[in-house]
């Protein structure tokens, strides 16, 4: 019996026995007991009554790769050549990368209920609780090379927003990896980007795309954010985790061939017309330096383009943090 299979049985939020709990997963009261005891720890509360049994006091949609699978039209589907849906990993970027390393990975998704060591840009921590995010990582593989990729991950944030959208949220995109939504007239981020490359810069190159988006948010994890942040259901009524992992995987398996052919270009506007700080003033944050800027739109290959005292120039990504002033 695995933690999983026993979240997946509470998840419905109805009442089960610890009688009924153990002839499902066939392990005694005891074994099912000491399970219990550990959700609580991992952010799922338990509700217990006598006479009647366990509860999640909060229903737990759980992952659905086949059902997944089934929302995807023909085109999206054909790219796609592997889902996988985990328990637990310590990262679904790393999955994916060591998939590659065994000759796989190109058109593979995978999704997990709850990752231990997940990251984002700058090396930051993204945590997660079992459930309460869409951890999800795509592999692909481009034969043009790397210099191919310049505002690949613009694009995903265009694709992820207009998901985010088509569901009601309103969201803003702050370059080059987050996605904001505004809940109660402020803007909170709600989903970061993190691609990992690796292959020749004039050859053949793989890229993994790892999307994390915080669809329910317990309090363990805002602390832990560091920064304000939002989750999808705070205004989107009834959010699946199921759906919006099927409306992303069909809209980047839509993009991603698309990319190959035209760049960032056919993305650019999107990506403008959301642009979180267009026009404002902010501070850029570079190593150990930071100084204050105003910002353009973003370029063709998808760099920020910057006034500072002296003059316009691009911002192309990697170590770089860009704040409001």
């Amino acid at each position: 019996m695995s933690i999983g299979d026993l979240i997946r049985l509470l998840g419905d939020g109805n009442y089960h026995s610890g009688q009924q709990l153990g002839q499902h997963l066939g392990v005694t009261r005891t074994a099912v007991w000491k399970q219990l005891k550990k959700l609580e720890a991992m952010g799922l509360p338990l509700e217990a009554v006598k006479g009647r049994g366990y509860r999640l006091v909060n229903a737990l949609e759980s992952l659905d790769g086949a059902g997944i699978v089934s929302q995807l039209s023909a085109g999206p589907r054909h790219h796609l050549k592997r889902l996988y849906v985990e328990d637990v990993l310590d990262s679904t970027n790393t999955f994916l990368r060591d998939r590659f390393r065994h000759g796989a990975g190109h058109g593979e998704v995978c999704l997990a209920e709850s990752q231990t060591a997940g990251r984002g840009r700058r090396g930051k921590v993204w945590s997660t609780s079992w459930g309460g995010s869409l951890i999800l990582s795509l592999g692909w593989r481009f034969e043009a090379g790397v210099a191919a990729l310049e505002g690949l991950s613009l694009a995903v944030g265009v694709v992820l927003a207009e998901v985010i959208e088509a569901m009601g949220g309103e969201v803003a995109l702050k370059w080059p990896n987050d996605v904001l939504l505004l809940v109660d007239g402020d803007w909170r981020k709600l989903a970061g980007i993190l691609l990992e490359v690796t292959g020749d810069v004039e050859g053949p190159c793989e890229v993994v795309i790892g999307i994390g988006v915080n669809v329910f948010l317990d309090e363990a994890v805002r602390q832990a954010a560091g920064q304000p942040i939002a989750a999808l259901s705070e205004v989107v009524e009834g959010v699946s985790r199921n759906a919006l992992a099927a409306s992303l995987i069909e809209s980047l398996l839509t993009m991603l061939p698309l990319f190959e052919q035209h760049g960032f270009s056919a993305w650019r506007d999107r990506w403008n017309a959301r642009h979180a700080y267009a026009g404002r003033s902010i501070r850029i944050h570079q190593g150990n330096t930071s100084y204050a800027a105003r910002a353009n739109d973003v370029d063709e290959n998808g760099n920020l383009r910057v006034e500072t005292a002296s003059g316009e120039h691009a911002l192309t990504g990697g170590e770089i943090s860009v704040r409001p002033a």
